[in-house]
């Protein structure tokens, strides 16, 4: 039976009927087309025989959602949870705690990488769903009739693949890997900060010398600060693109770097002076010493294709995807010699040290 739910009070006594349930079901949609933060516009909530589609936007609804969010005797079951974690937070004031990611538990079991939840569903419960109101404006009232439908799937099945993922999980022995992650995508949710080094993130960025990968990181913490303090888009304040045009040098004096800024109709152009002084200050001795963003011609390629094999190898073994256990971001910073990222530690850098270490410089 599905109840909207629009009234604090209506959830207060549904959560509490609830009193005692292990296990519940989770999903949410949001918007984030138009803004830096999701705007949470619906909560689903499951337990068999009842599914709740709860309106966080109705004032004291997200109140009353807070606390059961954080409940840790109810484990929430969800599908790729990471933004629904940043959604509940700004939307509520809370992350999701604990959480069982089906996506990324259907990896360890050996199912595929980044399955969606349609798909996981398929595979495991035969049940072939709609696509549906994927594009939807959650944020209207009244849902129409599909969207409810949507939004009620996207939880009715969740109950049937958790028992199966569970099950493979603890036969595997991999429940502790499953954790760890879960963990480490809380921990990331609540700490909601600018990421230190976002020129690493930029392919293009390999293409600038150690300064002006130093200037565009100057750029890109900028934009990102911008972004959050102005609720928009990050290429909406500052284009990945034109920042590293502008990161490179030369750019001979302000009416050259303004001639730039005015071809480019999407450029701030209101932040050109404080733009222009980013990218003239001189260098810190932090700057100096960055991470940076090497291109593949910096590296040595066979030790770095030897290194994928024998991720791939090791992969194929245990029956998950490569990215799962080890991206490429991640063997090259090895290879410079930047040590284990933090990614990597725990359950992975268990199994993959051993296979590595004797292929590092």
């Amino acid at each position: 039976m599905n109840h909207w739910i629009d009234e604090p009070e209506l959830l207060a006594a549904r959560l509490t009927a609830w009193k005692g349930q292990p296990l519940v079901a989770m999903d949410t949609e949001f918007i984030r087309e138009r803004t830096y933060y999701p705007q949470l516009a619906l909560v689903q909530l499951a337990i068999p025989g009842e599914i709740l589609l709860v309106d966080p936007t109705t004032p004291g609804v997200a109140a009353v959602l807070a606390p059961f969010l954080e409940d840790p005797e109810v484990t929430k079951l969800m599908h790729s949870a990471s933004e629904d974690l940043q959604a509940l937070l700004r939307g509520c004031g809370a992350v999701p705690s604990p959480v069982f990611d089906t996506q990324v538990a259907a990896a360890m079991a050996g199912h595929g990488a980044g399955l969606s939840y349609l798909k996981l569903v398929e595979q495991v419960t035969g049940i072939t769903l709609e696509k549906g109101e994927t594009r939807s404006d959650w944020l209207r009232r009244p849902l129409s009739a599909s969207q409810l439908k949507y939004a009620a799937d996207d939880v009715l099945h969740l109950h049937a693949v958790h028992a199966v993922l569970e099950q493979k999980l603890q036969q595997l022995g991999r429940m502790e890997w499953l954790q760890s992650d879960s963990e480490r995508a809380i921990r990331n949710a609540r700490n909601d900060v600018d990421d230190p080094f976002p020129h690493l993130t930029v392919r293009s960025s390999q293409t600038l010398d150690a300064a002006g990968q130093a200037r565009l990181r100057r750029l890109l913490r900028w934009r990102d600060a911008e972004a959050r303090r102005s609720d928009r888009p990050k290429s909406w304040v500052l284009d990945n693109e034109l920042a590293v045009q502008l990161s490179r040098r030369p750019i001979e004096g302000f009416q050259q770097f303004n001639a730039v800024l005015d071809a480019n109709p999407k450029a701030p152009r209101k932040a050109r002076r404080e733009l222009w002084d980013l990218l003239e200050a001189p260098l810190s001795d932090e700057e100096r010493a960055l991470p940076l963003n090497r291109s593949g011609e910096t590296l040595d390629k066979q030790r770095l294709k030897n290194l994928q094999e024998a991720v791939a190898q090791l992969a194929q073994a245990l029956d998950v995807p490569d990215g799962l256990l080890c991206a490429r971001k991640h063997l090259e910073l090895l290879l410079e010699g930047r040590g284990w990222p933090g990614t990597l530690e725990g359950w992975r850098r268990s199994l993959l040290e051993p296979v590595l270490t004797p292929l590092l410089p």
